[in-house]
């Protein structure tokens, strides 16, 4: 047992994110007499028409068709589960760990990053395509259910740690760090006007580290399971990777003969259970080390509290480099992914040419001429699409929509 562990009935951690010290929302509201600021934003991300649609939007493209592989929205659900349980290990604020993981995905495309890819190539001349700076772009402004704002007026936490799902942003003078070096901050992002309040320079809070790296496990865990019920690579293509192969031969020790669907499931299961036993662990020792006494000593430590050890960073590693040769890059899903790719790119065209295809909502207060804020509002209204619709949208207009299957 490990010192310390939370399991539910403990008070929160000194540096857990406390409700009554949030520092509100953008537009100030009255506080709710039954619901914690988080409790209230998990409970708008639900509501949201952008989370409904996460049921019709590819996880990851396999070419069968079956009512069991994951969809955005139940890959979202086991984000959350995880994301959830390492907060309430670490004693930490579970209500915003899992808003956070809820909010994630919003931002997604159509066929999964097929789609990402796509849009980002459309929209190269006019600031590209970012899913996370989406996901954060639709709860801030292109959600419109309430009388009073745009967007679901989330609190600040919940903002902070969504558009840091992976890390700061820029250094202490502003300038952009890792992968937004090169092409500079998101778009979506600097349409906010309020972003840099979100203190783009420092880590998020423990919660939404929690959110971040449960989002991994997800991914590895339930990538390994498609990929095997689809028939994409088999059983014995994952003896090599560590931790898997163990596994594998432990189960086939332990219950001989048994059924292809039960081995699969205990590899995923064991494999969930060691990621997020190893993240705890670790967790526990790192925060030993800092010895943070507010969630802004976790912001300025300078380097990620809630993540693998060493140890299990090189099995996640090995991992996604099978699983990108042998799934994402797979000649089937390869397939799938250029027919995908010319849907997306065969509706953009369309509605750039011709925006009076596009609802009134989506078209109106556009000035004639300003082809930015046209290519931006497409993007908005794609990024938006599921996937069945947009196979529609692209019948509508063209007489050769591939079957994506």
């Amino acid at each position: 047992m490990v010192a310390g562990l939370g399991f539910g009935t403990e008070p929160l951690a000194p540096f857990a994110v406390h409700p009554d010290e949030s520092l509100g929302r953008r537009y100030p509201e009255p506080a709710s007499p039954t619901r914690t600021p988080f409790q209230r934003d998990r409970d708008r991300i639900i509501h949201s028409t952008t989370f409904r649609r996460l049921k019709h939007k590819t996880q990851v493209f396999v070419f069968h068709e079956g009512d069991h592989y994951r969809t955005r929205l139940t890959h979202t659900l086991e984000v959350a589960q995880i994301g959830r349980a390492l907060a309430r290990a670490l004693r930490l604020n579970e209500d915003l760990a899992e808003a956070l993981a809820l909010a994630h995905d919003l931002g997604h495309t159509p066929f999964g990053h097929t789609g990402e890819d796509a849009l980002d190539a459309c929209l190269a001349g006019f600031g590209g395509f970012d899913h996370n700076a989406q996901s954060f772009r639709a709860v801030t402004e292109l959600e419109h259910s309430y009388a009073e704002f745009d967007g679901l007026n989330l609190s600040w936490e919940t903002l902070e740690g969504l558009v840091k799902h992976n890390g700061p942003l820029t250094d202490a003078g502003g300038k952009p760090i890792g992968h937004h070096a090169e092409r500079g901050l998101p778009v979506a992002l600097l349409a906010y006007p309020d972003l840099y309040s979100l203190r783009l320079d420092t880590h998020a809070s423990a919660e939404a580290q929690c959110a971040a790296i449960a989002d991994d496990i997800a991914y590895d865990a339930h990538d390994i399971d498609d990929g095997l019920r689809a028939g994409l690579f088999s059983l014995d293509d994952l003896r090599p990777l560590p931790l898997i192969g163990g596994f594998l031969d432990a189960i086939e020790a332990k219950y001989p003969g048994l059924d292809r669907h039960r081995t699969i499931h205990e590899i995923t299961r064991r494999l969930i259970t060691a990621m997020v036993e190893d993240v705890i662990v670790a967790s526990v020792n790192r925060l030993a080390e800092l010895r943070p006494r507010s969630s802004d000593d976790i912001r300025q430590a300078g380097r990620t509290i809630v993540t693998f050890s060493e140890e299990m960073a090189a099995v996640d590693a090995a991992i996604k480099g099978f699983l990108f040769p042998r799934m994402y890059r797979h000649p089937e899903v390869m397939r799938v992914r250029r027919d995908a790719d010319r849907v997306v790119k065969d509706l953009f065209g369309t509605y750039v040419g011709h925006p009076d295809f596009m609802p009134e909502e989506w078209r109106s207060n556009l000035d004639a001429g300003d082809d930015v804020a046209l290519a931006r509002r497409v993007g908005d209204y794609i990024a938006g699409m599921t996937d069945r619709f947009a196979i529609q949208e692209h019948r509508r207009w063209f007489d050769d929509t591939p079957e994506l299957r």
